[in-house]
């Protein structure tokens, strides 16, 4: 049987937990019988809730799963964690046959799930769809490898790379449904940053349960907009202390601009797994070095000004060689808009 559009279908469940399910990975699953067909679905809803693979089985009450399979985009956990190993009550519950998308990057896991459904008799199909899934989970297998935070970008410009005029001006470059899905990419990530340079540019909300703000200098007023929500932990160069529902967290400084390293290194020390960068070009610019992908909304005008602020500015070269580079991923279009992502090549 042909099982990639099943999986397909394990990923759009999945989906459905985006921004929810940090720091555990996005999971879907589905459950045919023995005959072939499809008996029900499930999916990872909310950290500390079931998994997938248990919201699926639980729907089913009449042992119609038994001698059925199951799909699901990441290996079965095989310890206990906030809930029971899913491979036992895969085990418990009859089924004959497993198919995985991924292997889990977990330490705790690694294998061990698949290991203990094969010594149970079932049937294990690995790897399906393998790359697409692990683009689902990309932030969680990072996270996993290099106990590191992953860090995107999110920008909106000009055909000629502008994101605002000489005097800031820059609503709106994009089109009201570029806008929309920059408030769904938010929700994928546990916290956005951005600078005082923009805060006081723009005056903006950025509406999120998590925010980041570099402010070294402490310039903007803790009444503005962007204060009013979510956990705030303001980079500075001077305090380290919790007030007025703000974390003050003080921060080395290297040529007059707080550390970056630093910055990312406590983020996943306070348990931010995701980061999305929305800053002027800067500190989008100086963060290059630590990012792993880039949303780029692009508009279709030209400012055809040279004093006009650019997306990417933080450095001179005469070398187009020492270019970064990057491979773009996917195209698409938000009309009169076009979004490209696009990850680096690394070196």
């Amino acid at each position: 049987m042909q099982y990639n559009l099943f999986m397909k279908k394990c990923i759009d469940l999945a989906k459905q937990g985006e921004g929810l399910t940090s720091p555990n990975p996005l999971v879907g699953c589905v459950i045919l019988d023995k005959d072939g067909n499809e008996i029900s679905t499930g999916y990872h809803h909310k950290y500390g809730e079931n998994h997938a693979e248990r919201d699926a089985l639980f729907k089913l009450h009449n042992g119609e799963e038994k001698g059925g399979t199951l799909i699901v985009n990441l290996e079965p956990c095989s310890h206990y964690g906030k809930t029971p190993p899913c491979a036992d009550l895969i085990i418990e519950r009859g089924l004959k046959k497993v198919i995985i998308g991924m292997q889990d990057v977990n330490p705790l896991v690694a294998g061990n799930g698949i290991r203990k459904l094969k010594k149970a008799g079932i049937e294990v199909v690995e790897n399906v769809l393998e790359d697409e899934c692990k683009q689902l989970n990309e932030i969680f297998i990072k996270n996993m490898t290099k106990n590191e935070v992953f860090v995107a970008i999110k920008t909106a410009t000009t055909l000629d790379g502008k994101i605002a005029t000489k005097s800031g001006s820059s609503k709106w470059i994009t089109s009201e449904k570029a806008r929309e899905e920059v408030k769904k990419i938010r929700n994928r990530y546990d916290a956005i940053l951005t600078t005082s340079s923009t805060i006081l540019a723009d005056n903006p909300t950025m509406a999120h349960r998590k925010k980041i703000i570099l402010d070294r200098k402490l310039r903007t007023n803790l009444e503005s907009p962007i204060y009013k929500e979510g956990e705030i932990y303001l980079f500075n160069e001077t305090l380290d202390m919790f007030e007025g529902g703000i974390n003050f967290i003080k921060t080395p400084v290297e040529n007059e601009k707080l550390d970056l390293q630093f910055i990312l290194q406590k983020a996943f020390e306070l348990g931010i797994k995701s980061i999305l960068v929305e800053a002027g070009g800067h500190l989008s610019g100086g963060i290059l070095k630590y990012i792993d992908k880039i949303y780029h909304f692009i508009a279709p005008k030209i400012t055809g000004d040279n004093s006009s602020l650019s997306c990417f500015d933080f450095r001179e070269i005469n070398d187009i060689n020492e270019s970064y580079n990057f491979q773009i991923v996917k195209t698409e279009t938000f009309d009169p808009d076009i979004l490209l992502t696009y990850y680096p090549i690394l070196k």
